[in-house]
């Protein structure tokens, strides 16, 4: 069961504003403002707003103060400081893309371009990519099984569908899981604009992000976190603890093949997977949150395997991609999308794909172009495929069908 959400992206910090924003479809995509990007090609991004980390301090990278602050509120929402709790029946799983770039990034930028050749001596411990990990478990005392999951954009689908199968096995009554990136800086940056997959309109920002229309031209980078707190029925029953949410099922597979070419049969298989680790057919799946990058490979390949995995029930079933407005947070995207899905269903809110301008005939579902819709969903799927052909998929249920 899941009991606590917490998340923190260019749409904001906390429920409220992720809600706000997929019933608005408004966009948190803007000018890059942590950084000078002056020299940058791509100077656009869904950046995390300077309010949502007032009061945060500077200490950790800005990674896993973001993780850091997505876990304090979904640890409220769970009331994890309950005193009858056995913090070492507590783990902790955290993926992440990227791990420390801002600490990288400064590292490398003293080295090479100023000269210096001493490191300030918590270069490693904050670029290490188990940081939000540990951080997170430290400020929780969950003293549990620990680890992070570094699988780049399926991460946070991977620490998910990991802690899922830790309660069913028994390993932990509690797990706090999820993922965080910032990989706004300007050497991650220029390395994504080398691969000529990302969207360079700085005089569109809100519109770049175009996923599934004939006309997009690429992802938009961006940063966040998304933490979930999934614990035993047992578990939950014996706090009261409040149901917000099932994690039903999980399906994960490899391509195999090409490292940054998708491949719709593994993604197809992980979807597959997803619903027979749910116990469901496809005609039971009401929403997906699609990967949904716009990019001209992504948006083909995952609508055939959508098409591949679900049959005819494929054209029936509302697919949105949400990164249209929060933009693509790398290891943190499949948790993200997870939270802020779970979050706007269980208000009855299926989010809206936005900028779909013009329809492109190899994406033929509905992508959910005219804004939010009023409906009451059961089960839906999170969709993560990430480069290096990690495929992950997570077949969720909102709290409207659970019995409590």
């Amino acid at each position: 069961m899941i009991t606590g959400i917490g998340i923190i992206s260019a749409l904001g910090r906390g429920r409220d504003s992720h809600v706000a924003a997929a019933a608005e479809g408004r966009s948190g995509i803007r000018a890059i403002s942590s950084i000078d990007a002056s020299g940058l090609d791509c100077r656009i991004a869904g950046e995390v707003p300077a309010s949502a980390l007032e009061g945060q301090g500077t200490r950790g990278d800005r990674f896993t103060r973001f993780a850091l602050i997505a876990a304090a509120e979904a640890a409220a929402q769970a009331g994890l400081e309950d005193p009858r709790l056995d913090r070492t029946r507590i783990a902790t799983v955290i993926g992440t893309g990227m791990g420390g770039s801002e600490t990288v990034d400064a590292a490398y930028e003293r080295m090479y371009s100023r000269g210096l050749t001493r490191m300030p001596p918590t270069t490693i411990p904050q670029s290490m990519y188990n940081a939000a990990t540990s951080a997170v478990s430290s400020m929780l005392e969950a003293k549990g099984p620990a680890f992070a999951v570094v699988s780049a954009c399926a991460s946070g689908a991977h620490a998910i569908g990991q802690a899922a199968d830790w309660i069913r096995a028994g390993r932990a009554d509690i797990v706090i899981c999820g993922a965080s990136d910032a990989p706004i800086v300007p050497g991650m940056i220029r390395g994504w604009e080398s691969l000529r997959v990302l969207s360079i309109e700085n005089d569109s920002p809100e519109t770049a992000c175009r996923p599934f229309s004939a006309d997009r031209k690429g992802l938009v980078l961006a940063e966040g976190a998304g933490i979930l707190i999934l614990e035993s029925a047992r578990s939950a029953a014996r706090r009261g603890a409040q149901i917000l949410g099932e994690v039903a099922g999980f399906g994960l597979t490899s391509d195999a093949g090409h490292p940054t070419d998708p491949s719709a049969e593994g993604a197809a298989r992980a979807i597959s997977l997803a619903l027979a680790d749910a116990s469901v057919q496809a005609e039971a799946i009401e929403y997906i949150n699609a990967h949904g990058t716009a990019t001209r490979a992504n948006d083909v390949v995952e609508t055939r395997a959508i098409h591949h995995a679900l049959g005819p029930h494929s054209t029936r079933v509302p697919v949105s991609s949400t990164k249209s407005i929060h933009g693509h947070a790398m290891g943190a995207s499949g948790a993200i999308e997870a939270a802020l899905s779970l979050v706007a269903l269980n208000e009855a809110i299926i989010p809206p794909t936005r900028n779909l301008n013009a329809p492109d005939p190899e994406c033929d579902l509905d992508y959910v172009s005219e804004g939010a819709r009023e409906r009451i969903v059961d089960y839906f799927l999170s969709n993560s495929f990430g480069f290096g052909g990690m495929n992950a998929v997570l077949a969720l249920r909102t709290r409207h069908f659970l019995e409590f």
